[in-house]
């Protein structure tokens, strides 16, 4: 990665850069889409940390065939009865996918456990699991990746008030939210706790730092780039015949259709 200026371009440097690791992803799903690979990132951390911002820029130059991002609702009532990791077994990848977790099982000892939707028992319990389901999917042949986006006090602060003023950043201001802003301090307990009890040698967490929401955003595309063994496939041009000519019997078809009104030229 070229180094980040200290000069007033750094906008310029990150289009850039950001354009070359997008770059790269296309090659990276040449090789996942060739190889039959099977990928699993991972993405947790604090709310108004940034996560949504990683994962646009992670998957819009891409196939969303390839690169498939999971953001699972609130479990209904035959959820709630399930084995709780079975609503994410069925969502890992096949072979030639990239499974992207917009949050994941990690609800559990994260805002599972700090609002109460379960148990202290259940929280504990999961801890001690996820590391051996963590290393069953690693030695499937399953590549996992696991980010923890983190803000400070100050900075997640400054992003809520900007939601609640901004009309287009409003529906990401939950109640969930605001009760995390509330109780800062039960997350972080509950944050350690979860990173020290599954970070593994199978499966580690990385901590992306994300005052600097571009800064979080590079650092983590790279790292996802370096820690994937993938090669650049060449690309099969194709070759494209010569169309067909307009058929001598061919009549268009004069019924009348519904346009699209042109903004533009009803401005004028």
């Amino acid at each position: 990665m070229s180094a980040e200026p200290n000069t007033g371009s750094k906008g310029k440097w990150y289009d850039k850069e950001l354009k070359r690791l997008q770059v790269e992803l296309s090659h990276l799903q040449a090789w996942v889409k060739k190889t039959g690979a099977r990928v699993v990132i991972i993405f947790e951390g604090r709310d108004a940390a940034g996560k949504g911002g990683v994962i646009k820029r992670l998957t819009e130059r891409v196939s969303p065939r390839v690169f498939r991002v999971v953001a699972l609702p609130a479990p209904g009532d035959r959820e709630r009865s399930q084995i709780y990791i079975q609503r994410y077994l069925q969502h890992l990848p096949a072979g030639g996918e990239i499974v992207i977790f917009d949050r994941s099982w990690y609800n559990r000892p994260g805002v599972e456990r700090v609002m109460g939707f379960c148990s202290e028992k259940k929280a504990r319990r999961f801890l001690e699991v996820a590391p051996r389901f963590e290393a069953a999917i690693v030695e499937s042949g399953i590549i996992l990746l696991k980010y923890f986006l983190d803000v400070s006090e100050e900075e997640q602060e400054k992003r809520f008030r900007q939601r609640v003023e901004d009309p287009l950043r409003q529906w990401k201001l939950s109640p969930m939210d605001v009760e995390s802003y509330n109780r800062w301090w039960d997350y972080t307990r509950a944050y350690d706790e979860m990173i020290t009890a599954t970070d593994t040698r199978q499966a580690p967490w990385w901590i992306v730092p994300s005052n600097d929401k571009k800064r979080a955003r590079i650092n983590c595309i790279s790292h996802i780039l370096k820690s994937i063994p993938y090669e650049h496939v060449p690309f099969d041009k194709p070759v494209f015949g010569k169309r067909q000519k307009r058929p001598d019997d061919f009549v268009t078809d004069i019924t009348p259709r519904n346009l699209v009104p042109d903004v533009l030229e009803n401005a004028r």
